[in-house]
C-alpha cells in the first residue's frame, strides 16, 4: 500500500525475508519434491546476477511433476525453510512488490541451466486500491495460483516464481526467486516467445527508476506481458 510507505520504508525488517518453497499440481500438494530449493531466505542483490535465473544457489531436484495441460497449479512462498504456518505473513516487513510467475520450455527440466521465458501470471499494483502483489499473497497464506495454458507444447519446464521487493527505494530491488521442475503433458503445439534471465530486467526499468512511496509512482509492469495463450 502507498498510505503511510515513506516511515514504513525506513523501518522494513531484514528479517522478513521469505522464499518460495511448494508447489500443488491442481489439489494435491507436491510440497518441495518438484522445487530447486535455493540455499537461504535472502534477495537477491542484483539483476545482472545469474541467480536470476532459478534464485540464489538452488539445488536441482531429481523430480520432475507431471501436469497436464489446462491444469492449475500453486506456487507456496514462506518467511523459512519448511514453514506453512498461515499465522505470519507470507513475507512481510513492508515488501511491498509485484508478484510473477514464468515457464520456460527445456529439454530436461533436472538439469536445465537456461531458458526462455514467457510469463503467465502477475499481480502488479492496483492503482487506487491499496494492494500489492506480496500484499495479496500474504492474504492467501503465501500461495498464488495459475493455470498452465492450454495450448503450449508438452514437455518439460521450469515455473520459475518471483516476487520483487521494492521498499528499499529507487534502484534497489530485491527479487526472491525459485524454479519448479513440470512436464507438461496434452499441450499442443504453440512454444511462446519468451526473455532470459538474467537481461530481462535492467535498473533503467521505469518500475525500478521511482521509489513507490514517491507521490507520483504509478506501477508499470517488468518484463514481458502476461501471455494470452
Amino acid at each position: 500500500m502507498k498510505t503511510g510507505l515513506v516511515l514504513l520504508a525506513a523501518v522494513a525488517s531484514v528479517s522478513a525475508h521469505s522464499t518460495w518453497q511448494q508447489l500443488w499440481v491442481g489439489s494435491t500438494d507436491q510440497a518441495t519434491k518438484c522445487s530447486r530449493v535455493v540455499k537461504d531466505n535472502n534477495p537477491i542483490t542484483s539483476l545482472t546476477s545469474s541467480d536470476m535465473f532459478c534464485g540464489r544457489g538452488p539445488a536441482a531436484s531429481a523430480n520432475v511433476c507431471d501436469v497436464a495441460a489446462g491444469t492449475s497449479l500453486t506456487v507456496e512462498m514462506h518467511a523459512q525453510p519448511n514453514e506453512r504456518s498461515c499465522s505470519q505473513p507470507a513475507i512481510g516487513g513492508n515488501h511491498y512488490g509485484p508478484v510473477l510467475i514464468y515457464m520456460a520450455k527445456v529439454a530436461d527440466a533436472k538439469t536445465a541451466n537456461s531458458g526462455s521465458f514467457f510469463k503467465v501470471a502477475e499481480d502488479g499494483y492496483k492503482g487506487s486500491t491499496p494492494t500489492w502483489g506480496t500484499e495479496i499473497l500474504n492474504a492467501n497464506c503465501g500461495k498464488r495460483s495459475f493455470t498452465v495454458p492450454k495450448n503450449i507444447a508438452s514437455g518439460n519446464y521450469l515455473v520459475r516464481a518471483e516476487a520483487i521487493a521494492l521498499h528499499a527505494g529507487a534502484g534497489q530491488p530485491q527479487p526472491y526467486v525459485t524454479c519448479f521442475q513440470i512436464n507438461v503433458t496434452g499441450g499442443g503445439s504453440a512454444n511462446p516467445a519468451g526473455v532470459s534471465f538474467p537481461g530481462a530486467y535492467k535498473l533503467s526499468d521505469p518500475l525500478f527508476t521511482k521509489a513507490i512511496y514517491d507521490s507520483s509512482f504509478t506501477y508499470t509492469s517488468p518484463g514481458p506481458a502476461v501471455y494470452s495463450g
